[in-house]
């Protein structure tokens, strides 16, 4: 398929203005998210009253814009649950706090880890102290440390390179690959469930390289996230993007709580572009992530139903055929 230049730019489609019901990254809240909210806003107050120098060095050295911010941006900790709002930003080289994205764990989760793992490691401190048959005591919590640990890890992942590849948004394992039509796909699609456990990697990563056109948050169930059901009743986001290059084919990610998922990350924002396997959120304690693709000639599904998938490694399908953009005659 032959495209010039201006044919393919009315392909792009509408960016829609971030939705009303997403207040922050963690839409549904949460008890840690309330906790991190408060802890910010008598950081802010220390900052403001003890630190003025340093408040007024991080505001020379913020970029981008505040409009949309939902509360004072003093430094890149206060843009933590906001980054979808604003595009306020420090460069790595000025961020002070910038080592916390080198801990293989979920920038999100931290709060959870030191809420959970803290008092955890006193009880086996405790347990270790008292010794002989307490020490047998020390299963049951030290069992549930690792589990609290290894569940918001964030590994690194080797991204696969090459035209029409997508890739896994979510660890897991596949339970649906169904045929539908999507009106924002315009037509036919194919949907492809990913199921989480709360033993899987649960970071989300774009399926390709590609720029965020809408974002829908739904309220909803908590239903069996290996359910086709929860995907239509619980809660969930809904992001629908489209390529970033020719023939820019539009498609769905839809993160969707589990049974015992309550909190979905999410943080993009509308007009973003992100790049294939960059993680933009998560979704917290069991759940399941959809991808939806448009079912058109050249697109060749690369998993089938049961097998294991990794985000941002593992390739679920892709397009053959590329679109060719003929550039425009020049003139003299």
């Amino acid at each position: 398929m032959l495209l010039s230049n201006i044919e393919a730019e009315t392909h792009r489609g509408a960016v829609v203005p971030l939705a009303k019901n997403i207040p922050s990254v963690q839409p549904g809240g949460g008890i840690c998210y309330r906790v991190e909210l408060a802890w910010g806003r008598l950081r802010r107050w220390y900052l403001r009253t003890w630190r003025k120098e340093y408040v007024r060095r991080m505001e020379a050295l913020r970029r981008g814009n505040l409009s949309g911010a939902p509360h004072p941006v003093l430094d890149p900790r206060d843009l933590k649950y906001i980054t979808n709002r604003t595009t306020a930003h420090w460069l790595p080289s000025n961020d002070p706090f910038s080592w916390r994205n080198r801990i293989p764990l979920a920038r999100w989760g931290l709060c959870e880890v030191q809420l959970f793992g803290w008092p955890l490691v006193i009880v086996l401190v405790v347990l270790w102290i008292l010794g002989g048959p307490y020490r047998w005591g020390m299963i049951l919590p030290g069992l549930f440390l690792v589990l609290v640990v290894s569940f918001f890890r964030n590994p690194h992942r080797q991204i696969p390179q090459g035209q029409g590849i997508l890739v896994a948004p979510a660890d897991g394992k596949i339970v649906e690959i169904t045929p539908i039509d999507d009106p924002f796909l315009g037509g036919p699609a194919v949907r492809i469930g990913i199921f989480l456990s709360i033993f899987n990697v649960h970071i989300n990563r774009a399926p390709t390289r590609a720029r965020v056109l809408e974002l829908r948050y739904t309220p909803g169930e908590f239903l069996n996230a290996m359910s086709p059901e929860s995907g239509l009743r619980n809660e969930s986001m809904w992001i629908g993007m489209e390529e970033e290059s020719p023939p820019f084919r539009r498609m769905i990610v839809r993160q969707i709580s589990g049974m015992i998922a309550r909190r979905i990350v999410c943080t993009l924002r509308p007009g973003q572009v992100v790049d294939r396997g960059e993680n933009f959120g998560m979704i917290k304690l069991g759940s399941r992530t959809e991808l939806i693709l448009p079912r058109e000639e050249g697109l060749k599904i690369e998993i089938g139903l049961g097998e294991p998938v990794r985000a941002g490694e593992t390739v679920l399908a892709r397009f053959s055929g590329e679109t060719v953009v003929v550039p425009e005659p020049r003139r003299a």
